[in-house]
């Protein structure tokens, strides 16, 4: 059994939402190559199937402003990008193609994730039906990701002086090797990641605590790591917690290579949300990878880390 530490909260319990709101970006259509492994096409579906349930308020997301990425990012990688001047060998090590509808995207991705971290301030979650885009480092993106959603939020809340101290919590099956980097000689960032020790990125960074798991790894020993892991994060006394939680070590993820179940996925989600909500740390939620086939079980899999989210954090 995990024990955790009790928070330093200061002030009132956070109220809670009228109505759970997530935002989401499957309004920026990306058109790629028939074939291609990221599945754009699955949050629009998640949005979909969840809005069929009548759990959540869903919101466009705004843009983020480049000053405000640029909190993360250097400057030239943002203006490179945005205007479609990155070298071939940069958007190639991004893996998608360049085009004004990823732009749009990318901006909408950081400002889904700004805006989820606003609300866990202000009600003590938030919830993004994107982001999670860990593997985007301060000079280059790479993996699927341009900027560093959780990166840039953070910095813009530390900037505000809304929080201080920040724990990342990054479960997706791939090392969050970005978010490691920008963090790295920051003291007041905890980085957490658990990923496949064989798996992309297969050069590693260097968190604050990574936990490498062997292929095939399942639910048993996958939950017996986790609690011995999330309370150091914890003991971190964060002021606000970033939840990555892709579902790529579902069993039918095709870049996962472990093999959790829908329900060991469910009850990792219920141990980090059950943490901070019974600590009182605002806890932000953003959807990471998710890569099986047939697409529909990613679909799920996402679908039941908000569910998840809906049972544990209250509504008026």
């Amino acid at each position: 059994m995990a024990s955790f530490p009790t928070q330093h909260t200061a002030g009132p319990p956070k109220k809670p939402m009228v109505l759970r709101r997530l935002f989401y970006t499957d309004q920026h259509e990306l058109t790629l190559p028939e074939g291609h492994k990221f599945p754009a096409g699955k949050y629009r579906m998640l949005r979909h199937l969840l809005e069929s349930e009548g759990q959540f308020s869903f919101e466009p997301a705004p843009f983020a402003d480049p000053s405000t990425i640029a909190l993360a990012h250097s400057r030239d990688y943002i203006e490179q990008f945005l205007t479609g001047a990155l070298p071939h060998a940069a958007m190639r090590r991004i893996g998608l193609p360049w085009s004004e509808a990823m732009v749009r995207r990318a901006l909408a991705s950081v400002g889904s994730t700004l805006s989820a971290a606003r609300d866990a301030v202000d009600y003590g979650w938030g919830g993004s039906l994107s982001g999670g885009t860990h593997h985007a480092f301060r000079v280059a993106g790479s993996g699927f990701c341009v900027f560093n959603d959780i990166a840039v939020a953070i910095q813009s809340l530390r900037k505000d002086g809304l929080a201080l101290r920040v724990s990342v919590i990054d479960l997706d099956v791939h090392q969050g090797d970005g978010t490691a980097e920008i963090f790295a000689e920051d003291p007041d960032v905890f980085t957490l990641s658990f990923h496949g020790e064989s798996n992309f990125p297969f050069r590693k960074q260097i968190s604050s605590l990574d936990v490498a798991l062997p292929d095939k790894t399942e639910d048993a020993e996958y939950l017996r790591q986790l609690d011995q892991a999330l309370p150091k994060a914890l003991a971190f006394r964060p002021d606000i917690i970033f939840y990555q939680s892709g579902v790529d070590p579902l069993y039918a993820d095709v870049l996962g290579r472990l093999s959790l179940s829908f329900e060991g996925l469910k009850e990792r989600d219920r141990k980090v949300m059950n943490a901070a909500r019974e600590l009182r740390i605002p806890l932000v939620l953003t959807a990471g990878g998710g890569y099986s086939r047939p697409i529909e079980l990613s679909v799920q899999a996402h679908a039941n880390t908000y569910r998840t989210a809906a049972e544990v954090f209250p509504t008026e």
